[in-house]
């Protein structure tokens, strides 16, 4: 296994600092209980006294759900450790456990759906809009392209081979939309949209601001659909965060530029604005450039952070299904901030060099990490090889600031 041999080198067992309380997204106390409630949303309480030790020897922590043993484990540094024994298991969650409710989540350009299970986990569905070899229109905006369920699995995996671990796990799934949405949802406006089309399948199309209509309806065939289920990350009332506007958003409009496009030392000015101005900030705002650049993702206006840690912490990659769109042309403009800062984590530099190499080649490594999806074939081929190709121009960009 390649990507076993990956996680095994020294570039990716560089360890963190060490994790102190204040570091920890939640204090808990192994021995003490928590209540889980349904109450529409991923809420779950600690009790007031702490448990005795269960009689099997285990700690109560041993009985949590996954989902709850990954939002427990967040930390200052990163959302889940390299080596993480949960991770299968919640993968396998995300893609077997029963699913006891379906609604729509609000906003949102396209339509998505928060899936609930018997443990009181949940997840954001995004369902299958289009097929794995078709490729985005040369004609459409950014901003009016598709979400892709499978790009959502891919960048999870991506993600991880970077070494980033900025987003929350995610597996894909094919979903039942009579037994599994249809019939189980309590979300009226979403119920009035099911219809059965022509050809015998079911169909829904919910309520957003784009893409949803009956010309933009969801089918399945007959009533089996695939969709990308995302774990969520604890309830914002739990573990508020911050979103930012990324300094490098672009104009979301047809013929405006924005100021980056135009202003060639827009970084100087940047560099002098908080947070920007001191820390590592700048430098992990590159680092979501490269992994947008490998997947062609050019709606990155917003990131967030956990409020928690203050300026000190990891950006989440949230939101990521307008990645791997095409495979046959690159865009540069998003290697923008790393093009006009000329800054990058040495350590990042280092492993996409490594990236680079026959033995840990980043599709082959994508292509294996894949392989174990339920939707497998997750990628296209052309677009396992875009990403050597596009690797490849990070490296250039990297050795001419070098050279500078």
């Amino acid at each position: 296994s390649k990507l076993m041999a990956l996680f095994e080198h020294p570039l990716y067992n560089i360890p963190i600092p060490e994790v102190t309380e204040k570091d920890k997204l939640f204090v808990v106390n192994p021995m003490e209980k928590f209540s889980l409630r349904s109450s529409g949303s991923d809420e779950w309480v600690s009790s007031s006294k702490a448990e005795t030790l269960l009689l099997t020897g285990k700690t109560t922590y041993d009985t949590y759900p996954a989902w709850l043993k990954f939002h427990v484990g967040i930390n200052r540094y990163e959302l889940y450790p390299r080596q993480d024994p949960l991770m299968p298991t919640l993968l396998q969650d995300l893609a077997m456990q029963r699913i006891v409710s379906s609604v729509q989540k609000s906003g949102g350009t396209q339509l998505k759906l928060i899936m609930t299970f018997p443990n009181y986990g949940q997840a954001l569905f995004k369902p299958m809009k289009q097929t794995r070899d078709q490729e985005t229109p040369i004609d459409f905006f950014y901003f009016s392209d598709f979400e892709r369920h499978n790009a959502e699995i891919a960048a999870f995996h991506l993600d991880r081979i970077l070494d980033f671990r900025r987003i929350p796990p995610v597996s894909g799934r094919l979903v039942n939309i009579t037994k599994e949405i249809r019939d189980i949802t309590t979300d009226k406006k979403l119920a009035k949209t099911f219809f059965t089309s022509p050809a015998g399948n079911v169909c829904f199309y919910g309520e957003c601001s784009y893409y949803c209509s009956t010309e933009h309806a969801l089918c399945g065939k007959p009533d089996r659909l695939e969709g990308s289920m995302a774990a969520l990350l604890p309830d914002k009332t739990l573990a508020k965060r911050r979103s930012w506007r990324s300094p490098w958003r672009r104009s979301y409009h047809k013929s405006k530029k924005a100021e980056w496009e135009l202003n060639p030392n827009y970084c100087a000015q940047v560099r002098e604005t908080p947070p920007y101005d001191r820390g590592h900030r700048l430098l992990d705002l590159i680092d979501m450039t490269v992994l947008d650049f490998l997947m062609g993702n050019m709606d990155r206006h917003h990131y967030e952070t956990f409020e928690k840690f203050g300026n000190d912490t990891f950006l989440l990659h949230l939101d990521n299904g307008r990645g791997f769109g095409t495979h046959s042309r690159d865009e540069p403009s998003i290697l923008a901030p790393l093009r006009q800062c000329c800054s990058i984590k040495k350590s990042t530099y280092l492993r996409l060099q490594l990236l680079a190499t026959q033995p840990y080649r980043l599709s082959d490594l994508l292509r294996e990490a894949l392989a174990t999806d339920p939707l497998a074939p997750v990628l296209a081929e052309p677009h396992l090889r875009a990403l050597d190709r596009r690797l490849g121009k990070v490296l250039e960009v990297v050795g001419r600031c070098l050279a500078r």
